[in-house]
């Protein structure tokens, strides 16, 4: 178990936390894309108008991973506006999982039995160009203090609700202080025993797990879920696997969703590797998503008959707990539909 250092109260009142600093300097400006990428002309001025309207957002240690020169690069690829995303495809629309329908309280979807998931926010440190909620109107979302009361309420009578699924945006981009108070609220409740949290920020800004952060999360009642969602072996480096081994260490269940991405990680070695550099860093290959099939996103689309064939490939050269499920999420079915 690590033994994490007391934090004296009045510095934590005036220092801005490093992540939070790093957060507050991404990559936003595509006029500075351009020049990190040296590029000139006709491809400065495609890759300007191709922002449209999904903007640039790219934390700066993610980009740090990004092999220089290289347009193809896969993690540059996950955060590179194209012109593709302009393009209206057929059969891709701009809420591909029908969210609205599972609504009963703002800012509550309850799609699955037994577990809940709360939209805590629209923040993310990447836009992700394959986001499924791209076009989600997060402001319409917004969780007031009436709203939280009455999240709190609609869980506490239901007691079939068992796991409460933080999501966003991403959680992990709330300060501690809410966010803990906000888990301390959802523990409060008996029945619920599982809070998991889906986020990026372990991958794209490893600084976020910080004493904060590690202490709230060490002292809850819960058992803590972490899904990070890593779509490349390439995104983990020496600082992102520090993060994940202080999560472990303080009991948190670390598992990783990824996305089967056209031209990123649609290749059976790129694959095995990915599986392989998570085990390493204590976290268990949970789900490798088809993509949703969201308007912007066409070109990252994997059909799934290959899908098929990557999934029993990878099965043939890795043992099975480093075989992720392979779904797709459908809109109005209960659960996801599982490639066997």
């Amino acid at each position: 178990m690590t033994n994490i250092i007391p934090i004296n109260s009045h510095l934590t009142s005036t220092a801005t936390p490093e992540w939070k600093q790093v957060l507050s300097n991404l990559l936003r400006d595509p006029e500075e894309l351009c020049d990190l990428l040296n590029l000139k002309g006709n491809d400065r001025d495609t890759l300007k108008a191709d922002c449209g309207q999904f903007p640039l957002r790219i934390p700066r240690p993610y980009f740090s991973r990004v092999v220089s020169g290289d347009l193809q690069d896969p993690l540059l690829l996950q955060a590179l506006p194209q012109a593709a995303e302009l393009h209206e495809t057929v059969g891709y629309v701009s809420d591909p999982l029908e969210e609205a329908e599972f609504t009963p309280v703002q800012g509550l979807l309850h799609k699955y039995h037994g577990r809940v998931l709360l939209v805590l926010n629209g923040s993310c440190a990447i836009h992700c160009r394959y986001c499924f909620r791209r076009h989600f109107p997060y402001q319409e979302h917004q969780i007031s203090a009436q709203h939280w009361q009455e999240i709190l309420q609609y869980i506490a009578a239901d007691n079939s609700i068992t796991e409460v699924i933080l999501s966003g945006g991403d959680p992990l981009t709330m300060n501690d202080k809410v966010l803990s108070q906000r888990c301390d609220d959802i523990a409060s409740i008996p029945h619920v025993k599982t809070l998991r949290l889906h986020s990026r920020l372990p991958i794209m800004i490893p600084q976020r797990i910080d004493e904060h952060c590690l202490r709230w999360m060490q002292q809850s009642r819960l058992q803590i879920v972490m899904v990070i969602h890593c779509n490349h072996a390439q995104e983990i480096d020496a600082e992102v696997e520090s993060a994940l081994n202080d999560l472990a260490n303080v009991g948190v269940t670390l598992l990783n969703q990824s996305v089967l991405l056209r031209g990123i990680n649609d290749n059976v070695e790129v694959l095995e590797h990915l599986s392989q550099r998570l085990f390493e860093c204590r976290v268990l290959p949970y789900y490798m998503h088809l993509l949703d099939k969201v308007q912007g996103a066409a070109h990252f689309d994997v059909p799934e008959e290959e899908a098929q064939q990557l999934r029993e490939a990878l099965s043939a050269r890795v043992a099975g707990y480093l075989v992720p499920k392979f779904v797709r999420e459908q809109a109005n079915e209960r659960s996801k539909s599982r490639m066997e």
